[in-house]
């Protein structure tokens, strides 16, 4: 309890070491709630305008797309006409009978070459004068299908450029086209004739003969982009706009900054044949942009206009929104000012009265008296709530000298207590532990008895099972000896066979002794009647012709000779080897009669053990049988004994229990009384220290 004591105490000096707040003004809860409620008006405020600015913005974008996409769209067919005249232009060429009539003669092999030239002339001039009718065609060129004829140029066109048009592919192109324009596209410092002052395009065609459909030549026209420039000078989308053509592969083909030319642009066109969306581009920012096809080169007309420009009236909205948030932020502040002299002011000095109430000046009173409204409530409030306050200071600490009499008897009370529940507690924990000791070593002799049990009914077992295997040990002896009189009979059966072998063998091995006498007699009557046989083919070569069937039959007959020679050879081998055998075999059995004589000798006297063995078994069993007695008597004494320590464990359990139950008792009521001490100081130390916190308070 002395925490507790010095807790308070370290609370009451953190009280009195509290420094009163010297709040700021603009800190005042009024002030606060001002500024919250005119933040919230100038953020719509400022949420409007900037909606309006961006509704306004946006639907400029709109207008101005619209009205760009069909400028656009405008500006595409016309430069669609241009391009138009000059594909016309490469049309009349081909269609026209005299040019053809002059190719004719340049490409006629059988022509003389001033005749020629002559004609080459003549198609010079022919296309010098379509030039002059156009000042965009720098210059015109015909390209021999035919490597065999000769270029043809007019107009600032140069040979050599010609000659590097050769090895392009756009040239297959057209001349797979069979007739059909091919559009070449833009290039920096002219196409076949030399123009540093603008970039040039071109466009192709294959010249065929009207007549016999031969093409010859392709017509190359070189076309300066000044016209194009032109067009598009005249037409403006707004402010800072600008106008371009680009190709598929998104290349510059007209700018008016000719070194863009064949660069690639900025742009990111979506394929389509118009459109017009705002995007962002790289180097230049927020545009519309706007896009048309060229109907005959494929390429695409695109116009980009600043959206900065477009919205510079829209953005007086913004401006006026923010000037207006600036003059409505300053009158705010003034307004600020009227609620910090009016609200904020007099809910400090109430603030500073109640951080002295706080420190225990019960005694401060608040001087607004006149106010009606809101704060002068909150005034009267607060002096009520001091007066409440210095009444219940007053009541309670006439309680806290009462309580502490009090706590004064009961402490005395409870030390006595407390010393008679310890004198009890130790006894009833000395009964306790004598009676646990006697239930563990009842345990203990109950655990053994229960073991001895256990091992009794381990060795009847043992002897059961003995008792079976000296039965299964006697009636296998029996079934061995029956085993063995039987085996001895067959062994001596087999004995008497092996004797029969042997007669029998040494038979067969005189009757092969006769086969051979036999094969001798034979071979010596082949021998003899191969010679008689030669002796007949001698007489039969004498007698000449009327001898000759008789020697094809001595013939036949030596050679049956022969066959039985070797028939008899065979039969001999074979003779030999069965007789080889037949040795082989009475060696064998020879050997074999001993081992079987001494193998009767061994099963006999294996008989003879199998009937000691039945023997002694016998009265091995009537031993266990007399040893299994004992043990049935031995286990029914353990029963009794198991039977009498269960009883001596649970008597002692139940002493124990209760001995334990009756210290447990002591000791709640010894922690009681310990407690009951431990309260009776708190509730003294806590009447001091709510004495000594009441004497700070002025009352």
């Amino acid at each position: 309890m002395k925490v507790k004591k010095d807790d308070a105490s370290k609370k009451q000096k953190k009280v009195k070491k509290k420094a009163p707040i010297n709040m700021n003004p603009f800190q005042s809860v009024g002030t606060k709630l001002f500024f919250y409620i005119f933040g919230g008006i100038l953020a719509c405020v400022l949420t409007m305008g900037i909606m309006a600015y961006n509704q306004s913005k946006s639907i400029i974008e709109n207008k101005v797309s619209e009205s760009g996409q069909q400028t656009i769209s405008q500006l595409a067919v016309n430069l669609n006409n241009t391009l138009k005249k000059y594909d016309d232009l490469t049309l009349q060429v081909m269609v026209d009978p005299a040019f053809h009539e002059l190719v004719g003669t340049v490409t006629d092999k059988q022509l003389g070459e001033y005749e020629k030239f002559e004609a080459t002339k003549d198609i010079s001039s022919k296309l010098q004068s379509m030039i002059f009718g156009n000042d965009n065609i720098n210059g015109m060129a015909l390209i021999p299908v035919d490597s065999s004829a000769n270029i043809i140029t007019a107009g600032s066109a140069q040979h050599s450029k010609v000659e590097q048009l050769k090895e392009e592919p756009w040239l297959e192109e057209v001349k797979e086209l069979n007739g059909r324009t091919v559009w070449i596209d833009a290039r920096a410092g002219g196409l076949i004739a030399n123009n540093t002052s603008s970039a040039s395009f071109g466009v192709a065609r294959l010249l065929k003969n009207t007549t016999s459909s031969q093409a010859v030549y392709v017509l190359v026209l070189d076309i300066s982009t000044k016209g194009i420039l032109n067009e598009l000078d005249r037409i403006s989308l707004g402010e800072g706009s600008e106008l371009s053509i680009v190709n598929a592969n998104n290349h510059y083909m007209v700018h008016a900054d000719a070194s863009k030319v064949t660069t690639e642009s900025v742009f990111k066109l979506d394929g389509s044949e118009h459109n017009s969306v705002s995007t962002t581009l790289e180097g230049i920012g927020d545009v519309l942009l706007m896009h048309n096809v060229l109907e005959y080169t494929g390429w695409y007309l695109v116009g980009n206009i600043p959206v900065e420009e477009l919205v510079k009236d829209a953005e007086v909205i913004r401006n006026l929104t923010i000037n207006l948030a600036i003059i409505a932020a300053l009158i705010a502040v003034g307004i600020a000012a009227i609620v910090i002299i009016t609200i904020g002011r007099p809910l400090i000095n109430l603030r500073n009265l109640m951080q002295e109430g706080a420190k225990g000046d019960l005694t401060v009173r608040s001087t607004i008296k006149k106010r009606k409204d809101e704060i002068g409530q909150l005034s009267s409030s607060f002096d009520q709530m001091m007066e409440q306050i210095t009444y219940l200071a007053e009541q309670t600490k006439n309680s806290a000298d009462a309580v502490l009499m009090t706590a004064s008897t009961l402490t005395d009370a409870s030390t006595k207590t407390a010393i008679s529940a310890k004198e009890i507690a130790v006894a009833t924990e000395e009964i306790a532990n004598g009676s646990t000791s006697l239930a563990v070593e009842a345990e203990r002799g109950n655990d053994i008895t229960y073991m001895i049990n256990e091992q009794m009914q381990q060795v009847i077992h043992a002897n059961e099972q003995m008792v079976q295997s000296a039965y299964d040990v006697e009636q296998a002896s029996g079934k061995g000896t029956a085993y063995m009189a039987e085996l001895i009979e067959k062994t001596g059966m087999t004995e008497v066979m092996t004797r029969e072998m042997v007669t029998k063998v040494d038979s067969l091995k005189d009757s092969t002794r006769s086969i051979v006498q036999i094969l001798d007699v034979l071979n010596a009557v082949t021998k003899q009647t191969n010679i008689l046989s030669l002796n007949a083919t001698i007489e039969a070569s004498r007698a000449g012709n009327a001898g000759k069937g008789f020697m094809v039959v001595a013939n036949e007959i030596r050679n049956l000779a022969d066959q039985s020679t070797q028939s008899i050879d065979v039969v001999a081998q074979i003779t030999d080897r069965i007789q080889n055998e037949i040795v082989e075999t009475v060696d064998v059995l020879s050997k074999a009669h001993p081992m079987f004589q001494e193998q009767i000798h061994s099963v006999k006297e294996a008989n003879v053990i199998f009937e000691n063995v039945q023997g002694q078994m016998s009265g091995l069993i009537t031993k266990l049988e007399e040893v299994t007695r004992s043990v049935q008597k031995l286990e029914a004494s353990q029963h009794v004994l198991n039977e009498a320590m269960s009883n001596v464990s649970a008597v002692a359990q139940q002493s124990s229990a209760t001995s334990e139950e009756v210290a447990s008792l002591s000791s709640e009521q010894l922690s009681v009384s310990d407690n009951l001490v431990i309260l009776s100081t708190e509730l003294s130390e806590v009447s001091n220290a709510l004495k000594e916190t009441l004497s700070q308070f002025k009352v």
